[in-house]
């Protein structure tokens, strides 16, 4: 170990930048220790120590920086080495330990590496990508349903002809145990539980059977058996079987999940296979790779997670899904941009954005598309908490986070303009596919559920949300219980008055005579609510 102290000393480095270091992850966070009031530490009580190879570490920053490379770069750069060092210790503990006779399944945090080269001929190798990879390839998102398949896979593993259009029909849980899928019983049952035990690294227990509960009860006993580690096979038949461990933190921190799998072949032996699974926040990635096989090139590959991920979401199946769409719109943005000098318009707009993205994200919001300074976001059914009630609880959220905004930004310009971002909820079932440039990957649902949503956000004022009858509707009774929502009802006789749980058409709430509420006429009868607030803990 060495302190911080020796490192700044020995480097020249300042202790800002050792922070800098620690923050982009080149360096990790010092262990602190103290030590006896006679040491020779200039005074201090407790010092940071870093692995002893620290220093070749901070030396080697420098000579990077020295070549032009920014400090992203560099800090890539040297996770690309680390990742490298690691599987190729990995892989020699690794070697040996698999024998073509054993049927059960070891797993490891494989990420990439070539044992044999040298770092710039590694980092070099990098040829592979989802158009050329052979291997048997396949997306799911947490909730098992198949968002991307490979035709290796479609041949090797599946064997239908084409994945249902609809999301919940791509259930692999279910979908497995279909006529057209030409696996036999305990080859379907072997892979289940290879998916769950992949699964069980980012899902937990709970949620994990209430899927499985719900696509097909009979595969309980598996889900338990993955949980415990006691997946058997019946030795008389040679059944594969899997030999896991329960999910700790350790395991959900991995990037990438190596499993040793036997699947049978054409002429019905058993062929080892090592399958590879990589974690994003849309789903897992996994791999099937003939166990023979070195799979340097394949780790290589799979390591740039960024590049997998746009690679993927290019390729995305287009499926029908439920989902919730939510839209946000800045009030009177015309008038704002008017009246703020271009750079404070789009530091404004910066933050507003800035401050959304984060607590869409928490509610699993997934990005659509900017219109201006507007936003689109989609919510689709999630293994843990309701889509719905995360819908309409992040945008309560995001009212929240505008008022804070507008205040900042009237006491910064000593203004009495108010921010309102308003907000349009509705649900519905459409297509969601993706639209791509060489660089950019934009989500975007076909239909009128996107449509109406915008209409609605159109219409509410003052920073109103206001979502659907079909939405509130669909929250389970304790949900509906915790958001209180309503609409205001207006009488000449006995005055305005606020009406809880309640709901209206819109040509009951605007005079959709006027030029300006041209707009709505196409959503005239659709009936709709104001949320007011959420009296409950989110779910998330």
């Amino acid at each position: 170990m060495i302190s911080s102290k020796a490192l700044i000393d020995q480097t020249g480095i300042s202790r800002a930048t050792l922070n800098n270091y620690i923050q982009l992850g080149i360096l990790p966070k010092p262990v602190v220790q103290s030590f006896s009031a006679d040491a020779d530490v200039g005074g201090a009580r407790v010092l940071g120590y870093f692995p002893d190879d620290s220093l070749e570490r901070v030396q080697a920053v420098q000579i990077l920086k020295s070549q032009g490379l920014s400090m992203v770069q560099v800090a890539e750069r040297l996770n690309q080495t680390d990742a490298l060092l690691e599987v190729q210790e990995m892989r020699q503990e690794f070697v040996g330990s698999a024998s073509p006779d054993k049927s059960f399944a070891k797993t490891g945090n494989m990420r990439t590496g070539n044992p044999g080269s040298s770092m710039p001929e590694a980092l070099g190798n990098l040829s592979l990508s989802l158009d050329t990879l052979t291997h048997p390839a396949y997306m799911l998102n947490y909730n098992f349903e198949l968002t991307w398949l490979n035709e290796a896979a479609r041949k090797e593993v599946f064997g239908f002809v084409a994945p249902p259009s609809k999301s919940a029909e791509r259930n692999l849980l279910s979908l497995l145990s279909r006529p057209e899928v030409c696996l036999g019983i305990e080859e379907q049952r072997a892979l289940v539980g290879l998916l769950l035990q992949l699964a069980s690294a980012r899902i937990s227990y709970e949620s994990l059977a209430k899927l499985v509960e719900k696509s097909d009860p009979e595969l309980l006993p598996l889900l338990d058996s993955v949980a415990l580690g006691k997946m058997v096979a019946n030795s008389e038949t040679g059944s594969p079987f899997l030999n896991t461990q329960a999910s700790t933190q350790a395991d959900k921190e991995k990037p990438i999940n190596e499993v040793e799998f036997f699947h049978k072949d054409s002429q019905g032996k058993f062929v080892c296979y090592r399958v590879f699974a990589v974690y994003f926040r849309e789903g897992i990635l996994v791999v099937h790779s003939p166990g023979q096989e070195g799979g340097d090139n394949l780790l290589n590959f799979l390591s740039r997670r960024d590049q997998v991920i746009q690679s993927l979401l290019n390729k995305r199946l287009p499926v029908m899904t439920q989902l919730a769409v939510l839209v946000a719109d800045l009030q009177n943005s015309s008038r704002i941009c008017s009246e703020l000098p271009p750079d404070e318009y789009f530091a404004l707009i910066n933050q507003i954005w800035g401050t959304m993205s984060p607590i869409l994200r928490k509610y699993t919001g997934t990005h659509g598309k900017h219109s201006s300074d507007g936003m689109i976001y989609y919510f689709f059914p999630q293994v843990e908490g309701n889509y719905l009630f995360n819908a309409v609880a992040c945008a309560e959220e995001l009212k929240m986070a505008m008022r804070k905004i507008s205040a900042e930004w009237q006491l910064k310009k000593n203004w009495f303009t108010e921010l309102y971002l308003n907000i349009g909820l509705h649900e519905g079932q459409e297509w969601l596919g993706s639209f791509q440039s060489a660089n950019h990957v934009e989500f975007a649902v076909l239909g009128n559920t996107i449509n109406q949503a915008t209409r609605l956000s159109e219409f509410a004022k003052h920073g109103g949300i206001w979502a659907t009858k079909d939405l509130i509707s669909k929250l389970s009774p304790d949900e509906r219980s915790r958001v209180e929502f309503g609409v205001l009802k207006k009488s000449q006789e006995n005055g305005d008055r606020f009406v809880n749980s309640s709901y209206s058409q819109i040509d009951s709430l605007a005079d959709l005579k006027q030029d300006i509420y041209e707009k709505l006429r196409e959503i005239s009868q659709l009936a709709v609510t104001e949320v007011k607030r959420i009296s409950t803990t989110r779910l998330y």
